[in-house]
């Protein structure tokens, strides 16, 4: 799935994205940028590398509880 542009807002991708993978998502789209303020576009939607390290450490956990991995 593509949390990024369905929800339009950097807040709602980390939920988006741990419930697709508790849904059994195959893979996940996530724009991220280090600056989204100064992307040229879709800035609003990106993850900071930061939070996209802490999303991928939950979606192991997450994966892990539904007998997956990532």
């Amino acid at each position: 799935i593509d949390p990024s542009h369905a929800t339009g807002d950097w807040e709602l991708v980390e939920a988006m994205s741990l419930a697709a993978i508790a849904a059994g998502a195959e893979g996940l789209i996530i724009e991220v940028h280090d600056h989204p303020e100064c992307a040229w576009s879709e800035g609003a939607q990106s993850l900071k590398p930061k939070r996209f390290k802490e999303l991928i450490e939950t979606g192991r956990v997450i994966a892990n509880v539904v007998g997956r991995s990532m």
